[in-house]
């Protein structure tokens, strides 16, 4: 294998690159490390401006119940107009990255600035509740969200899916879900440097230490550990999954067999992300089975890079060009109005 030259870190974002603090291991002590996440959060309240919400509990099978928060425009749309609906499926690693009730701040921007009836899911956590019960969590919501459509205000022809991270390894396989069983339509799905493959890192976590691996040395210096590296996605898929239990399409999207039938889709990449080439990959695949696809590369950047750095121009275009995307998708006249 031909060697690429190492992938150099985008120059508005050196600064904050050295500035990095050291990183742990978040699965070492859980709950500590969401009381962690949860008292950031708190420090910093959402900005609420222009949005509404209302908590909703959907009862499962065995008798619990999942939570989902709905955020609203408060200003009320048009008489008999329904709006388009997301589904926001929080990143995380599948372990945390849960908002405090009412303070979603993905939610709220997307509700605001496309607008739409966004819809934050409260999916089970790992390692309490390993696969599937996260992404059946999320399935129930779109199901919910789907027969709850008069009521919500929501137009069923225009339902999306979007997360980060985990959370568009969820999007993913939510959409191959409902494709495969028969659910609700889905406008749209917007995969932001989704976890897709749980074989991503699986070298590196089987080399003696010290060792390159071929993926770690075929895109330059080996990846500096304060920011996502092949083990700490090994990592996750580790306490994802059930021990012992093989990932399936629904764990793991990349393993798909078949992408044929699946919505339009947004794939998002970071340029230093190991979750990198099985994004683009699957954006591949996706267009090889006749789906839509726009495909997005951050160069110099790194996996979740926007929130040390919110307020540079490489954060704000990115984000600017994902919630664009998603608008053009959910508003389709609008956007032939602009072309014109």
């Amino acid at each position: 294998m031909t060697n690429r030259p190492a992938r150099q870190v985008h120059p508005e974002l050196a600064e904050t690159f050295e500035a990095l603090p050291p990183s742990a291991d978040p699965y070492e002590d859980i709950e500590g490390t969401r009381e962690a996440f949860r008292a950031m959060l708190s420090a910093h309240p959402a900005d609420r401006t222009g949005v509404r919400s209302e908590r909703f509990d959907i009862p499962r099978a065995d008798g619990s119940a999942l939570t989902v928060e709905v955020y609203r425009p408060k200003a009320a749309p048009s008489p008999g107009e329904a709006l388009p609906a997301v589904l926001h499926l929080h990143g995380g690693g599948y372990a945390i990255g849960r908002s405090l009730p009412g303070q979603d701040r993905a939610a709220i921007a997307l509700c605001r600035q496309l607008p739409a009836v966004t819809i934050a899911v409260e999916y089970r956590l790992a390692p309490e509740h390993r696969y599937p019960a996260g992404v059946e969590d999320c399935y129930l919501a779109l199901e919910w969200t789907a027969r709850r459509a008069d009521a919500l205000g929501i137009d069923p022809a225009r339902i999306a899916l979007t997360g980060k991270s985990a959370g568009g390894g969820l999007s993913a396989a939510v959409a191959l879900m409902s494709r495969d069983r028969g659910g609700p339509a889905l406008a749209y799905q917007s995969l932001c440097v989704p976890d897709l493959d749980d074989r991503v890192g699986a070298e590196a976590v089987t080399e003696q230490p010290g060792a390159e691996s071929a993926q770690e040395s075929a895109a330059g210096p080996r990846p500096d550990p304060r920011v996502a590296n092949p083990r700490s996605v090994q990592a996750v898929w580790e306490h994802y999954l059930p021990e012992g239990v093989k990932a399936d399409a629904y764990a793991a999207p990349s393993r798909a067999a078949d992408l044929s039938g699946l919505p339009p889709a947004y794939v998002l990449v970071c340029d230093l992300d190991p979750l990198r080439d099985a994004g683009l990959a699957y954006a591949r695949r996706l267009m090889d089975a006749g789906v839509a696809v726009t495909v997005r590369n951050v160069p110099g950047a790194w996996h979740g890079f926007e929130l040390y750095a919110p307020d540079t121009r490489v954060a704000k275009e990115m984000t600017a060009h994902w919630t664009g995307q998603l608008r053009t998708a959910l508003y389709p006249a609008a956007a032939e109005q602009d072309v014109e």
